[in-house]
């Protein structure tokens, strides 16, 4: 009962020199906190942090092709779709690059 009083009633001023249990429950609040950023933040730096590099949807499409993961016309229909074309079940050819030869 006593205990429970100390912490109830008085926990913000000092007993005898002594911080008061309320301040100990804040710092132990403030290093949980403390280290749980620090934690957060190497995770965060060793998955890559702010260097990650966006795919275009056409690179992923493309590589979905090659990975096998898709068929060939899936692919002209996503494509197209991301286009903005219409859709079509023949098979288009890609215009020559300027330069390519």
């Amino acid at each position: 009962m006593v205990i429970g009083n100390l912490v109830i009633a008085q926990p913000w001023e000092r007993h005898h020199d002594d911080v008061g249990s309320g301040r100990w429950i804040v710092m132990m609040l403030g290093m949980v906190v403390f280290w749980g950023a620090v934690i957060v933040l190497v995770v965060w730096l060793l998955r890559g942090g702010l260097d990650r590099r966006r795919e275009d949807p056409e690179e992923i499409l493309r590589r979905r092709l090659a990975e096998g993961a898709i068929s060939i016309e899936e692919y002209e229909q996503r494509r197209a779709a991301l286009r903005g074309s219409p859709q079509t079940n023949e098979r288009t050819v890609d215009p020559p690059q300027p330069g390519a030869g």
